[in-house]
């Protein structure tokens, strides 16, 4: 892991928004290791949601159950213990459910249930208990905008429907899904609409953001501009 031995001149809470698959959890992970930073995917608290939902059986469109769930449920995100690709572990109600929030029937609703003022109002308030720790990256699609407005840098990273499709496609087929790239086309285009058009904290570049659109761009690139941004240069040898 690499740290700058002056860590007050990184922010301490680094919000990263942006579409699905524009490459967030890849360059939050990466940038949070450079930094020796915890890396937290927002994402993850709306698909355990989301999964435990329909686990017990409650309809995505009734908002007061999935709401009350959301008051209740328990996750937890710890260092991967199975060495099957993961990142990190992710528990719902203390089980491991790291992969099963990834099911297609997952992605079909989880922009609807992450659209409930009451479901966001819930995990803002985690997400901000998180922060106030410091050091920390955030990712999501409200971050900078709603949770945490103050981040001391703001980075939305972009990417057209085309190459998000065919990165989040290339995943399900590494996890041996038989989902097509043309139901990965009509997934994205749902969850854009959804996320953008909702009424409380929609999917929007904060005033303040720095935005990058990574299209041609790998992980590492992005974290360089990332990086360039927040580390001052050398001083010059005289």
């Amino acid at each position: 892991m690499q740290t700058n031995e002056s860590s007050a001149q990184y922010p301490q809470i680094i919000a990263i928004d942006g579409p699905a698959a524009s490459g967030k959890s890849t360059v939050g992970a990466e940038l949070a290791t450079h930094l020796g930073y915890l890396c937290l995917d927002t994402g993850i608290m709306y698909r355990a949601i989301t999964w435990q939902a329909l686990a017990e059986g409650l309809v995505p469109e009734d908002e007061s159950a999935v709401t009350q769930l959301a008051e209740t449920i328990e996750i937890d995100v710890q260092p991967g213990s199975v060495s099957d690709g993961r990142a990190f572990d992710v528990l719902i109600n203390h089980q491991d459910h790291t992969w099963d929030i990834r099911l297609p029937e997952v992605n079909q609703h989880v922009s609807l249930i992450s659209s409930y003022p009451g479901v966001r109002a819930a995990m803002t308030l985690q997400q901000r208990k998180i922060a106030s720790r410091g050091r920390i990256v955030m990712l999501g699609r409200d971050i900078g905008t709603v949770v945490l407005p103050d981040a001391g840098l703001k980075i939305y990273l972009d990417a057209s429907l085309k190459v998000r499709a065919k990165r989040r496609f290339k995943e399900e087929k590494a996890r041996g899904s038989t989902i097509t790239f043309q139901q990965v086309v009509a997934s994205l285009r749902r969850r854009d609409k959804i996320d953008s058009s909702r009424k409380y904290a929609p999917l929007k570049i904060a005033d303040d953001a720095v935005v990058i659109n990574t299209d041609a761009l790998s992980a590492a690139q992005v974290v360089e501009r990332i990086l360039a941004m927040i580390v001052p240069p050398a001083s010059p040898v005289s």
